[in-house]
């Protein structure tokens, strides 16, 4: 695989799948993860009308041994790679937090959190073998800006820049370049369902936000450790 090889979680929907596209666009062998096994064969028809390439991994997060299993499916079939864009996440319920049932909770850190962290354990070897490896997790801005009743969203999204940053400060000496994207108020499916009052045309689409999101996913990044958000 002469191609740059990126996998992109939650690649069926909103950023995930625009990513995903530009990616593609920009000739990435994209490796597509999502629940939805029809979903991903639509988006990978609109691949290959773009002229790229996929692989497609339907797979649950919230499944604990999928990680390894996709670990060592990838190294089988490339024996690498290069970018990770850890995307995938739920809303989870919205609300105060004593009205909130533990099974939602423990989704919400499970998706969002805990299956980053599994993600890292199992991609670290495979990234490791690429000359000009790159990672971007998704966050969003409730981590800068907290507020009342978004507390398990909030508290998985800070733990997942936690682990972004503990990441990247571990290979500060190795090619590795680990970043954290927030991208704003964006016009998808989550957003309208925790503001199913606001305009979504008032919001950029996802297409927008990726032109910013992609390049951090190329060989010509140079920074780590950062935080970057979307510039309107």
């Amino acid at each position: 695989m002469d191609k740059r090889i990126t996998l992109v979680t939650g690649a069926s929907r909103g950023i995930g799948k625009a990513a995903a596209l530009e990616l593609a666009r920009r000739g990435h062998h994209v490796v597509a993860t999502a629940r939805s096994k029809l979903a991903l064969e639509k988006l990978d028809d609109e691949i290959k009308a773009l002229g790229g390439t996929a692989t497609l991994v339907p797979m649950d997060l919230k499944d604990k041994t999928a990680f390894e299993t996709l670990g060592q499916a990838l190294a089988t079939k490339f024996g690498r790679l290069d970018g990770l864009l850890g995307n995938a996440g739920v809303l989870g319920t919205l609300g105060p937090l004593q009205a909130i049932g533990p099974r939602s909770f423990e989704e919400t850190i499970e998706v969002n959190l805990t299956a980053n962290w599994r993600l890292i354990r199992a991609m670290a070897p495979l990234l490791q073998r690429s000359e000009a490896p790159r990672a971007v997790f998704i966050s969003s801005g409730v981590v800068p800006r907290p507020r009342a009743f978004w507390g398990p969203y909030q508290a998985s999204k800070m733990g997942l820049e936690g682990l972004a940053y503990a990441w990247a400060d571990e290979n500060e000496n190795l090619p590795l370049r680990v970043n954290i994207f927030d991208p704003g108020a964006t016009r998808t499916g989550m957003r309208a369902e925790a503001m199913p009052s606001e305009d979504p045309n008032t919001l950029p689409p996802p297409e927008d936000v990726v032109k910013q999101l992609v390049p951090l996913l190329e060989e010509s990044e140079t920074r780590t450790g950062e935080r970057i958000l979307f510039a309107k």
